[in-house]
């Protein structure tokens, strides 16, 4: 009973965090560009962001190490706190950059928190129901705190205020708990070297699923705004895209367990490229004809990143899964940070629309390189590989998801290899590996004239003759 309660009290307290950082990240484009920041600060708050949150997730575990998790969780809510109360009392554009990525510093450590104390409540049998509530319940929680915005509007003080109290509640499951803290969190395992090697495919998919992802989250508010949208209106209109996204993942990743990943790749990303240049066709001023729009765009490209991890997956070893998932972070992250910096600059140079011209470029390419990796490498097995998961690949994901991730305690078939070439007809010598005793050591088996067969095998620098044959003199020892 004390476990499930506890598991409970951590879905509250995520939610909150989650409730707070879709309020505070809608709130910030929208405000913004009503304070008529630049479409670069604009851009650069969004970057701001994606960089504390890269940061929190590398440093975080040290601080956690240190003092506790508790602590380290009061910590960061309480930063969390004051910095969207900071926004408040200092409207500038410098400020608000600077203060965005203590934001996402702060987020990071709070979310990796309390993934950690799921992680440490969960087993092998729950993780699977544990991880999938818990996603459910971040993309539920952030799209209602962006439906908040309709309800408190932007101007004054009420906005900020219903975020900074949603952050220092989020404190309380962890403060309340009396049970002890779970074990030190592990750092962050960014391995781009192992990804690329894994699967070259899988780091332009996470490169281009942060510059779209980064870019439609930070300034598609802005466009909105330039579209002579009210607060209100902005609000549902993310709330559809994200809705729409949320429930196009699970039948498109169990599609993508059945047939070749990166056929459901090129489908998804095409479908979104088309999608972003139709929006610059017809740039909709509003109405209807734009929430279909963002809504198809949300089915188009939020189910990618998590197509694109399992795809990953398919092809990394036993025990790998934290080490390519991480790269795949680190990745994202790039991306996240570097999208909204070039679609501002295009916004500024073009046009507002000219943010979809930069999703639909990004978009597009993933589909024609997808289409070109299904030439060069066959097909995963389906029998080998991991179950597709369900994840928020714009701001929700860290090192301590993938550790609750039930796919990192599953045990993955070898990917086949390629048969190792025999040797020519004619060779001596061939060198193989065979266990002896509780080691693997050096066999090496001699083949002289085929007249008079004789094996002289060596283990270990020992050597064992065979018998003499009957007929003929026995040849010299190799």
């Amino acid at each position: 009973m004390s476990s499930a309660l506890k598991i409970y009290a951590l879905f509250i307290g995520s939610a909150l965090l989650m409730f707070g950082g879709g309020l505070q990240g809608l709130l910030m484009s929208v405000r913004g560009a009503e304070e008529q920041f630049s479409l670069l600060a604009l851009g650069l708050i969004g970057t701001g962001w994606s960089v504390g949150f890269v940061t929190g997730s590398i440093t975080v575990p040290m601080l956690v190490k240190r003092v506790g998790h508790i602590r380290a969780f009061s910590i960061m809510a309480a930063i969390g706190t004051v910095t969207i109360l900071l926004n408040l009392l200092w409207i500038n554009d410098v400020g608000w950059i600077v203060l965005r990525a203590f934001s996402g510093f702060c987020f990071a450590g709070a979310a990796m928190i309390v993934e950690s104390w799921l992680n440490e409540v969960a087993d092998n049998r729950s993780r699977g129901t544990i991880f999938s509530i818990y996603v459910t319940i971040n993309m539920a929680a952030s799209t209602i705190g962006q439906l908040a915005m309709s309800i408190t509007g932007t101007l004054g003080y009420v906005p900020f205020v219903v975020g900074a109290i949603s952050f220092i509640c989020a404190v309380l499951p962890t403060a309340l708990t009396s049970t002890p803290q779970p074990r030190p969190i592990s750092s962050a395992r960014l391995d781009v070297v192992l990804l690329y090697k894994t699967s070259p495919l899988a780091v332009i998919a996470a490169f281009a699923c942060g510059m779209t992802n980064g870019t439609f989250g930070t300034l598609a508010p802005v466009y909105g705004f330039g579209q002579k949208l009210d607060a209100s209106t902005i609000a549902y209109l993310f709330a559809v895209t994200a809705i729409v996204g949320a429930v196009a993942q699970t039948p498109f990743g169990r599609l993508s367990d059945k047939i070749d990943r990166r056929l459901v790749i090129v489908g998804l990303s095409g479908f979104a490229a088309f999608i972003g240049l139709l929006t610059v066709l017809i740039n909709p001023a509003g109405g209807v004809l734009m929430f279909i729009l963002f809504g198809l765009y949300g089915f188009g490209a939020y189910p990618l990143y998590a197509i694109a991890v399992a795809h990953a997956n398919d092809f990394a070893r036993e025990g790998e899964f934290g080490r390519v998932a991480g790269g795949m972070l680190l990745i994202l992250g790039i991306g996240l940070a570097i999208g909204p910096v070039i679609a501002s600059w295009a916004m500024n140079a073009i046009a507002p629309v000219a943010l979809f011209i930069v999703t639909a470029t990004f978009h597009g390419a993933l589909a024609v390189t997808a289409f070109l990796r299904m030439k060069v490498r066959p097909v995963r097995d389906t029998t080998g590989r991991i179950r597709f998961r369900a994840m928020n690949a714009e701001k929700g994901i860290s090192p301590g998801t993938v550790a609750l991730d039930p796919r990192a305690e599953e045990v993955q078939e070898t990917p086949p290899r390629q048969p190792a070439p025999r040797p020519a007809p004619g060779t001596v010598a061939e060198t193989v590996a065979e266990p002896v005793a509780d080691s693997v050591a050096e066999t090496e088996i001699i083949v002289p004239d085929p007249i008079e067969p004789v094996v002289v095998v060596e283990t270990g620098g020992k050597s064992a003759d065979p018998a003499p044959p009957e007929a003929g003199p026995a040849p010299d020892k190799a």
